[in-house]
């Protein structure tokens, strides 16, 4: 299996039960939070599910455990949950979203010091990116309307797929069930319909969480926090006198720039400290870009410091928001989705389908040797199988066929 650099894991500790995802004390003078964690997968999961569980986004999975399927891991296989995190270079107070780790934190205090609260969001596309700087929450909108913008509208019209002038709130609706409208006009932290899309730049500039993070953020969050946005892949930060590096792949010709500065920012820190930081290590971490923090340190051998702590945390019975589908019903309308000719293609296939927004359900139908269909349904009505049939040519380009009801005799 591969992991974050072999050589800064320590052996994971016993098992515990849990482990915090989302909220974090800062202490004095530190800049890095939370725990790495392993967590061994069971037949059916998927990346995207282990993920919300655990309060990540895709990409922060997917970069920690390169070469794992996303979709159809193998069973048993131990992964990295990056749960732990170096904060953002900015002013810790009210809300702080880094692009390039698809992050938010959410700084606040309580009686025994800074608290904050962070959670994976999605991000806009490269073709209609999410602008960086400095911004506030200018209203906030439970169950809002969707006002499809004309340039949205105009895009999916050139696809086929004509949209009203506004969508109700519902679970067609892509801004979920709460919405934070900035001061930028146009630009929204809400929820969403798609939560596989969380850690993936999937929006058309706004910001997307999962629906119970969005919840949470709505009701700690008053009118008028300022929300600052930006772009640092490379992060540096300080925890027990230790300096750490985390390194994400950088948003497109940002990656020479960003380099630079983390480059000028470590080589100071070797002068405050005046010890020698391990630039293979650096350039290594640099390179793999993993969104692990990293020590970067010159240590003696052996010494504790030079590796990360990590736990084992059980995995739960059962993984929060993972899809379910529906027992197999013979007056039930189902989409053939597509005939797949190996089993792992069309469990993919039926996963990919399963996770998309609003669900879809689609399981893999055994049909002999080297053949395997991947059925969408059970719909109640051809209505909604017709519907099915839309979103499957619409969203993945594929040719679904209408399977009727088996007729009573």
């Amino acid at each position: 299996m591969q992991r974050a650099p072999e050589q800064s894991l320590q052996p994971p500790v016993p098992m515990q039960n849990e482990i915090e995802r989302n909220v974090f004390s800062v202490a004095d003078g530190d800049d890095v939070i939370g725990t790495l964690a392993v967590v061994r997968l069971d037949n059916g999961d998927t990346l995207p599910d282990i993920a919300r569980h655990f309060g990540l986004g895709i990409n922060a999975i997917s970069a920690a455990n390169p070469g794992v399927d996303v979709w159809v891991p193998e069973p048993g296989k131990e992964i990295i949950l990056p749960l732990s995190f170096i904060l953002p270079d900015a002013p810790r107070k009210g809300i702080v979203i880094n692009l390039a780790t698809m992050r938010l934190f959410r700084f606040k205090e309580d009686s025994k010091g800074q608290v904050v609260s962070t959670y994976p969001v999605g991000v806009g596309t490269a073709e209609r990116p999410t602008p960086t700087g400095k911004m506030r929450v200018e209203r906030k909108t439970a169950l809002p309307t969707w006002y499809v913008p004309a340039s949205i509208a105009e895009d999916h019209k050139k696809k086929g797929d004509l949209l009203p002038a506004k969508v109700p709130p519902g679970p067609e609706n892509p801004l979920g069930e709460r919405a934070l409208y900035l001061s930028k006009a146009g630009y929204l932290i809400h929820g969403t319909n798609k939560p596989a899309s969380i850690g993936l730049k999937a929006t058309n500039g706004c910001l997307r969480l999962y629906p119970e993070n969005v919840m949470t953020l709505y009701e700690e969050t008053p009118v008028n926090t300022p929300v600052l946005i930006v772009s640092q892949p490379y992060l540096v930060g300080e925890r027990d006198g230790v300096v750490y590096l985390e390194a994400h792949a950088p948003l497109e010709n940002s990656g020479a720039q960003e380099l630079e500065k983390v480059t000028a920012k470590l080589r100071k820190l070797e002068k405050k400290y005046g010890r020698n930081l391990d630039w293979k290590k650096i350039g290594k971490v640099q390179a793999e870009a993993r969104g692990v923090p990293v020590p970067i340190m010159v240590f003696g051998a052996g010494n504790a410091k030079d590796s990360v702590k990590t736990v084992n945390v059980e995995r739960p019975l059962r993984i929060f928001g993972a899809p379910e589908v529906p027992e197999l019903r013979l007056d039930a309308w189902y989409v053939l989705a597509a005939n797949v000719g190996h089993e792992i293609e069309a469990r993919r296939l039926a996963a990919i389908i399963n996770h998309q927004g609003p669900p879809i359900p689609a399981r893999v139908l055994p049909q002999g040797s080297n053949s395997y269909h991947v059925i969408a349904g059970p719909f109640d009505n051809v209505g909604v199988a017709k519907e099915a049939v839309r979103r499957l040519k619409l969203d993945l380009e594929l040719n679904g066929i209408l399977i009727d009801p088996v007729k009573k005799i």
